[in-house]
């Protein structure tokens, strides 16, 4: 009888929470190594004006990104980010006004950072990219655990690893990574040709690692087929081409996240299933390094702690870029997407605090 009552009193308790908020579905959007400073500055002139990090036509890319002031560059840069964001949504991150965003964890890359976001705690024993399956359970699989929610929740990533961060062979959540294809009986034209296309495309980072834009391809065919109530969305080219030193090439792939996110939310308000009913949540894994540093991160690369995080849905104010001294770190993200969904996020490690603002 004891259980029963128990049971009843947490439904009510997880229903009350539910009905404090309009979001129905959640969209987590990881951009791997994509600077703060790019994002509140737009391109960073000691590196946009250097030929050793910029080798396409200089005139074509100043028309693109350069422009006098910090404010009209990075409207060039990320114009969803400057425009919907910036008037329906909340921005967070700008160091230059005090708003401060960090990872909590000391390693400053990939694995680590991304592991800390999706599960809300820094695990001090991961410590590698190479780091087996994650032991800590993720707010994913936690959302997958929920009535209504099972087999609606899922991941298409550009990097092979998030099988192991997310530990799918644990959870059996549709975790898609560089390689694979969607299955199913009844897959859609688009289902389709986004599983062939990736048969054409190089592998120009090697086999671990797939183009944004096919990670992309893949999740919009899918959600328009499926109507999934939680997708994550792990994109990888812009570390890739900081790695490689390719400036150029870095911003475009800032550019082209912002256009695939316009794009997603755009098709997302358009649609009943998720109009006014889903809050988009997008930041890095990490940062990196200043000057000739900007090619690394980690602890050798200073600065690289230093994150972002921007987000927009009907349960957040439309207070555009944050200008508070703050700070928040992103073990928080698990929590604060939980709660937004009307939920209290638990799992067997403890889990960071909401970030309050995001909250009516």
């Amino acid at each position: 009888m004891k259980n029963i009552v128990l049971s009843l009193a947490l439904l009510t308790l997880s229903l009350l929470a539910s009905a404090q908020t309009k979001t129905r579905n959640v969209v987590m959007i990881s951009v791997d190594g994509c600077r703060w400073q790019e994002i509140f500055r737009g391109a960073d002139s000691v590196l946009f004006f250097n030929k050793k990090y910029v080798h396409q036509d200089s005139a074509a890319m100043i028309a693109k990104y350069w422009a006098k002031t910090s404010g009209e560059r990075r409207s060039k840069l990320m114009p969803f980010f400057w425009n919907t964001l910036l008037k329906q949504g909340q921005l967070y991150g700008n160091r230059d006004l005090g708003n401060l965003v960090n990872v909590r964890n000391k390693y400053w890359f990939s694995y680590p950072g991304r592991s800390e976001t999706l599960c809300g705690y820094y695990d001090e024993k991961i410590n590698s990219n190479d780091y087996p399956n994650n032991p800590n359970e993720n707010v994913l699989e936690f959302f997958n655990r929920q009535k209504g929610y099972e087999g609606k929740v899922v991941t298409f990533a550009s990097w092979d690893a998030l099988s192991r961060i997310l530990n799918r062979d644990r959870n059996g959540m549709l975790v898609n990574i560089p390689g694979e294809v969607v299955k199913g009986a009844k897959l859609t034209p688009a289902q389709k040709l986004a599983n062939e296309l990736q048969n054409y495309l190089p592998e120009y980072f090697g086999k671990s690692v797939r183009f944004d834009a096919h990670t992309y391809a893949l999740t919009r065919s899918y959600v328009e087929a499926n109507h999934p109530r939680v997708v994550h969305i792990d994109f990888a080219d812009m570390d890739e081409f900081g790695h490689h030193g390719q400036y150029d090439s870095f911003l475009d792939g800032a550019h082209y996240v912002d256009g695939m996110v316009a794009s997603l939310w755009n098709y997302m308000q358009a649609d009943p299933f998720y109009k006014d009913q889903t809050t988009l949540i997008i930041y890095p894994d990490h940062g990196r390094g200043l000057g000739d540093r900007w090619t690394s991160h980690g602890t050798s690369a200073p600065h690289s702690n230093e994150t972002w995080m921007a987000i927009i849905g009907p349960d957040t104010p439309a207070a555009g870029e944050m200008k508070t001294q703050s700070q928040i770190y992103q073990d928080q993200f698990a929590q604060t997407v939980a709660q937004l969904m009307g939920f209290k996020f638990t799992a067997n490690h403890p889990v960071g605090e909401i970030v309050k603002s995001v909250f009516k």
